[in-house]
């Protein structure tokens, strides 16, 4: 029987020969980090944080090409950046999809920490559905279905990867909360969204509704009469918001958005993009024993927040 260090090791091992290559150190400004190519043509996905406000910057490949990049757009909502290579890049890295991942999975970070080029380090996801707030300017949101892992990030591991054992890219790894716990920025359906933003934008137009919520179980016969088994508690309104005009108040339950079941503040959030704007979005609450329909109108985020 083989040894079980020797699997662990091949997996590693065989990540990190995928990904070394396609992430490069990046530098912006007075900061630096890693960023990951993610498309044939030049595009590498890092953290907004990493560029900052800078417009272009260097990076440099394990191999040794080097080179400038031009930053297409970022999101400090979401901490994610675009920037594009103005010289030749290696082929894209597999984005795959953080919400498949399970508590206990193994995966590896890769990056450029304290100015070292291609680190690789190991773990296991020890936490899904983290928030980590993110703030531009007075707006101030939640990084929703954040990936915590005990995997070793250090100063310059922002933008890299976080991949799973086939070496998919799941995760952007953001920030270091602490001893032993990293936290990454998901790839999903909303990143994707955001990213194709970004790349034909250069910004990322967000509608704006007024509510500050938490996931909540359904009590059983609402769970029977729904076929949901969540939805989201209205812990605050927003005065003057859409979400005030339209009636919604705190201690609503938030069953559905736009006709489509709302069981986790992503599911909100991914509605939460340019087509809602200025749209009558019908939204389904459970309130004193009752569903109560009402019609609110998303406005676009700004920077005062309405």
């Amino acid at each position: 029987m083989a040894d079980p260090l020797d699997a662990y090791s091949h997996v590693v091992s065989s990540v990190a020969a995928e990904l070394l290559p396609k992430v490069a150190s990046v530098r912006a400004g007075r900061g630096s980090g890693s960023a990951v190519v993610f498309t044939d043509d030049g595009f590498l996905l890092t953290n907004a944080h990493v560029v900052g406000s800078s417009r272009a910057g260097a990076i440099a490949f394990a191999d040794g090409t080097s080179g400038d990049f031009e930053v297409v757009g970022r999101d400090p909502l979401s901490d994610l950046a675009v920037i594009r290579a103005q010289t030749a890049t290696p082929p894209p890295a597999e984005l795959g999809d953080s919400d498949e991942l399970v508590v206990g999975q193994l995966v590896v970070a890769v990056g450029n920490p304290l100015g070292l080029s291609g680190s690789v380090t190991a773990g296991v996801v020890s936490g899904l559905g983290r928030s980590l707030p993110a703030r531009s300017g007075s707006n101030l949101r939640l990084i929703e279905d954040v990936i915590q892992t005990d995997a070793a990030l250090n100063p310059g591991n922002s933008g890299g990867a976080l991949a799973d054992s086939r070496a998919r890219v799941v995760g952007v790894n953001t920030a270091v909360a602490g001893v032993g716990v990293g936290l990454a920025v998901p790839v999903n359906d909303t990143t994707r969204s955001i990213i194709a933003a970004l790349i034909r934008d250069g910004r990322v137009r967000r509608a704006f509704l007024g509510l500050v919520t938490s996931p909540a179980p359904l009590p059983e016969p609402l769970r029977r009469r729904t076929g949901q088994e969540g939805a989201l508690r209205v812990v605050e309104v927003v005065p003057g918001s859409p979400a005030q005009r339209a009636g919604l108040r705190a201690g609503d339950l938030v069953l559905s958005a736009g006709r489509h079941p709302v069981g986790d503040a992503q599911s909100l959030q991914r509605l939460m993009f340019a087509d809602a704007i200025g749209r009558p979005l019908p939204i389904t609450v459970h309130r004193n024993g009752a569903l109560v329909d009402v019609i609110a109108e998303p406005v676009e985020l700004t920077g005062s927040g309405v």
